[in-house]
C-alpha cells in the first residue's frame, strides 16, 4: 500500500487583520475593500519558506525513526537561495541522513501537489520509501495591491511512505497550460496578477473544472463518494459557482482558510490536505487539487491506521496559537519592503566562512552535541573532552541531538542596543532536561512574558540576513512554551 503516513503543518504565530492594512493603504486603491475581510498570517522577521518548511517538518516527523526516511522533496516559489539546494539545508536541519535523495520543486503554485506526486511514483517504484514532502511559501504583495490583503504565509508536510499508511493513494489527474495569473520574473521582488476575471473566469471556472471532472471519469467515480473535497479558490462567489457546477455540497467543501490564513500559494493544497486529514475517519475519501498552470488532482482513502498516529501540532494547533501583529509599519519593516533603521551595529559586515560552515554544520544546523559514552554526560556545543569534572573522558563520545529536547530558561536580558528587527533583542542561557547548557536567541515571545525556569522548544530561524551578498544565514532559537491553564 502507497499512501501517507504522517503529516504537519505550520502556520506562524502573527495574525494581521486585514482591515487594519485597509485603514493604511485603502485610500491607494478602494476597491480593496472587497478583501479586507479576516486576518492574514504574517512570518516572522526570522522566518522565510525554508523555516516554515522545517517547521512543519518537524510536526510530520514526530513519532517516526528519522533514520528511516530516504529523500526530502521541498516545494516553494519564494525559496531563499536560487542556486544552493534548499532542500538540503532541511535536510540538515531535521537531522536527517546525508545519504538520502533531495530535491527542489519551483516555478509554480502548484509544485507542491507536483512533489507530492513525484514523491508518490518514487515510492511506487519501490527504489525509495519514506519521502517528506514539504511546502512553503512566504509571497509579498506590493503595497496597496490585492495579493497584500489575500496572500498568508504557512506551510505543509507529508510522509509518503508503504507502511502504516494513513491515507492510500487511489489515483490522480493533471493538466498543464501556461495560463498566466500570477507571476514574477528573474528579479522581482513582489507578485504580479493579471485582471481577477480572466483567473476566475477562465482559470478557475475552466481549468480546475477539467482536472476535477478528468480525475472522476479516469476512474468512475462521482463527486458523492468523497467525503472532503480540498481545492484552493479565494474568490467567494466564485468558489460558490464552483461548488454548485461540481456537486461539490457544503459538508464536502473544506473551505480555504481564507479568513484565518490567506491564500498561501505553492503549500495550499497541501495545507487543506493536512486539515482534512486532521478531520478524517477510516473509509473517508478525500479528493485534494491543486491550481496554477494547470492542475494536479489527487484522491486517497484514509485507512484505520489513522487512529494509531500520535498526536502532532498539525494546521488545527497552528490556528489555536495567535498573536495579534497591530502594527502595519513592522510588517513593512520584516518584509524589508520599507527601511528602517537598526542602528550601527547592524552595518557589521557578516559575511559567511563557507568553509567553517562545512565542518560545523551538524552543530549548526542540526543542532548536534556530543554525549560522553562513559558517563551519559550531554554537551553543546560538540567537545572532545567530557565537561563532567569526575569523568573528563577523551575521545568518547557519540551524537546527541538537542534540537527536538525540551529547556528551561535558566537566564534572560532584553537588549536595547543590539541590531534587532524586533527590538528588544531577548537572548539568555538555556539548560535543557536531558543536560548541557547554551546561550540562544528567544523568539515569538515578549520580554514581558518572560522568567526564569519556563519551559522553551528551539525553532529554525533566520540567525541574519547579509544584504551585500543577498544570502541568509540560519540557526536554532528558544520559544517559550505555553502554559496550559
Amino acid at each position: 500500500m502507497i499512501g501517507i503516513c504522517t503529516y504537519g503543518g505550520y502556520v506562524p504565530r502573527f495574525r494581521m487583520n486585514r482591515g487594519l492594512v485597509y485603514q493604511s493603504m485603502g485610500w491607494m486603491n478602494p476597491a480593496n475593500i472587497s478583501n479586507a475581510a479576516g486576518e492574514r498570517s504574517v512570518a516572522n522577521f526570522d522566518e522565510d519558506a525554508l523555516t516554515m518548511a522545517v517547521a512543519a517538518g518537524i510536526d510530520a516527523l514526530n513519532g517516526l525513526n528519522r533514520n528511516e526516511i530516504e529523500g526530502v522533496y521541498f516545494a516553494s516559489t519564494s525559496m531563499p537561495y536560487k542556486e544552493r539546494l534548499n532542500a538540503g539545508i532541511i535536510t540538515a536541519a531535521l537531522g536527517l541522513n546525508d545519504q538520502i535523495r533531495a530535491a527542489d520543486f519551483s516555478g509554480g503554485i502548484k509544485s507542491g501537489s507536483t512533489a507530492l506526486l513525484s514523491a508518490l511514483e518514487s515510492v511506487e517504484s519501490r527504489r525509495v520509501d519514506n519521502i517528506l514532502v514539504t511546502a512553503s511559501d512566504c509571497r509579498l504583495g506590493q503595497p496597496a495591491s490585492s495579493q497584500e490583503l489575500i496572500f498568508g504565509d504557512a506551510a505543509a508536510s507529508l510522509v509518503v511512505g508503504s507502511k502504516n499508511v494513513i491515507a492510500e493513494f487511489k489515483g490522480s489527474f493533471s493538466t498543464t497550460y501556461d495560463f498566466v495569473d500570477h507571476y514574477r520574473g528573474q528579479n522581482g521582488k513582489f507578485d504580479r496578477q493579471w485582471e481577477d476575471r480572466w483567473i476566475r473566469d477562465v482559470g478557475f471556472a475552466e481549468l480546475l473544472p477539467e482536472a476535477i471532472n478528468g480525475l472522476l471519469e479516469k476512474y468512475t467515480l462521482s463527486m458523492g463518494d468523497f467525503a472532503k473535497v480540498a481545492y484552493p479558490c479565494h474568490y467567494g462567489a466564485a468558489r460558490k459557482q464552483l461548488n454548485k457546477l461540481l456537486n461539490i455540497t457544503p459538508e464536502q467543501d473544506l473551505g480555504n482558510l481564507q479568513k484565518e490564513v490567506g491564500e498561501t500559494g505553492t503549500p495550499h493544497s497541501l495545507v487543506l490536505l493536512v486539515k482534512a486529514l486532521e478531520e478524517a475517519k477510516a473509509g473517508d475519501k478525500i479528493m485534494m487539487a491543486s491550481f496554477g498552470s494547470g492542475c494536479d488532482v489527487l484522491y486517497f482513502e484514509v485507512t484505520e491506521q489513522i487512529a494509531q498516529l500520535p498526536a502532532r501540532n498539525g494546521i488545527a494547533g497552528c490556528l489555536a496559537n495567535r498573536e495579534a501583529l497591530d502594527n502595519y509599519t513592522k510588517y513593512l519593516i520584516w518584509r524589508d519592503i520599507l527601511p528602517g533603521d537598526t542602528g550601527l551595529r547592524s552595518e557589521e559586515d557578516l559575511w559567511t566562512r563557507w568553509s567553517q560552515l562545512w565542518r560545523k554544520r551538524r552543530e549548526v544546523l542540526g543542532l548536534w552535541g556530543t554525549q560522553c559514552t562513559r558517563c551519559g554526560t550531554v554537551q553543546y556545543p560538540k567537545q572532545k573532552i567530557c565537561v563532567n569534572p569526575k569523568c573528563e573522558a577523551v575521545d568518547e563520545t557519540t551524537e546527541f541531538c538537542f534540537s527536538d529536547k525540551t529547556g528551561h530558561i535558566f537566564s534572560f536580558t532584553g537588549d536595547n542596543l543590539a541590531a534587532s528587527m524586533n527590538p528588544p533583542a531577548v537572548y539568555g542561557q538555556i539548560v535543557f532536561e536531558a543536560g548541557g547548557k547554551y546561550m540562544f536567541d528567544f523568539t515569538d515571545c515578549d520580554l514581558n512574558t518572560l522568567k526564569t525556569g519556563m519551559a522553551v522548544k528551539m525553532s529554525f530561524r533566520r540567525k541574519y540576513s547579509d544584504k551585500k551578498r543577498d544570502i541568509a544565514g540560519y540557526f536554532w532559537k528558544a520559544v517559550p512554551i505555553k502554559e496550559e491553564n
